[in-house]
């Protein structure tokens, strides 16, 4: 089976974010992973549109209940009906994620991955300290490239 790599993000990109997100979804597809995201706008989309773009294969967890709300680059769009609570869903659904920058979403689905003991990569985003300690469940990239390959690095890790 194939691995699958989310991309966690904000819904609203810079354009530099969102070519960083593109570089993300293209080094995915290009690795044989899976692209697993929200589905929606921002750092979803790049990321679907990079992992497309690469000949890549794309799914979108959505809030709502309608498929057809999905970005134009997702292959399968499957709706929740749960809003953000789908943060869980999404992050349960990967082998490992990857942060790319974002806001308190993101924030959101990098504890769940922690709780879940999913491998957070950190590309440009929060950092989280325990006691004054930063928190080494996340694993901080500097490019694109090296975030695809430490999150397979960690995914194929029993």
């Amino acid at each position: 089976m194939k691995i699958h790599l989310g991309v966690l993000g904000p819904h609203t990109t810079t354009e530099e974010q969102y070519r960083l997100g593109v570089e993300v979804g293209q080094e995915i597809a290009k690795a044989g992973a899976i692209l697993f995201c929200g589905g929606l706008d921002g750092m979803m989309r790049a990321a679907a549109e990079g992992a497309k773009s690469a000949g890549g294969q794309t799914v979108g967890i959505l809030p709502g209940t309608d498929k057809t709300t999905a970005n134009e680059f997702i292959d399968i769009g499957i709706p929740t009906d749960l809003g953000a609570y789908r943060n869980a869903l999404l992050v349960r659904s990967c082998d490992a994620v990857i942060a790319v920058h974002g806001a308190y979403g993101t924030l959101s689905e990098i504890a769940f991955a922690l709780r879940l003991k999913v491998p957070v990569v950190g590309l440009h985003t929060w950092t989280v300290s325990r006691e004054g300690h930063p928190d080494p469940g996340i694993h901080v990239a500097e490019s694109a490239k090296q975030a695809v390959q430490l999150a397979l690095q960690l995914a194929r890790t029993p």
